[in-house]
């Protein structure tokens, strides 16, 4: 059960990136998570997400702006 938890917890923190860069960068969240798929960023936020749970809220947003900046996006 505790498994489920942490699962449903990583996706909350891509959801919240998504919300969050969407509405930074005025795009739906659509186009933003196709974005962070294409270049790996939801599934680098569920790696990190021992660190990011314990971030600001908007601390996800910032790593994925970070990344994508990294890569010239």
């Amino acid at each position: 059960m505790e498994r489920i938890t942490t699962e449903r917890a990583k996706n909350l923190l891509v959801v919240v990136a998504v919300e969050e860069y969407s509405k930074r960068h005025k795009i739906s969240a659509h186009e933003t998570l196709e974005l962070f798929v294409k270049f790996g960023i939801t599934d680098l936020i569920r790696q990190c997400y021992e660190t990011l749970h314990t971030q600001d809220i908007y601390e996800c947003a910032d790593f994925a702006e970070d990344i994508l900046k990294r890569k010239n996006v």
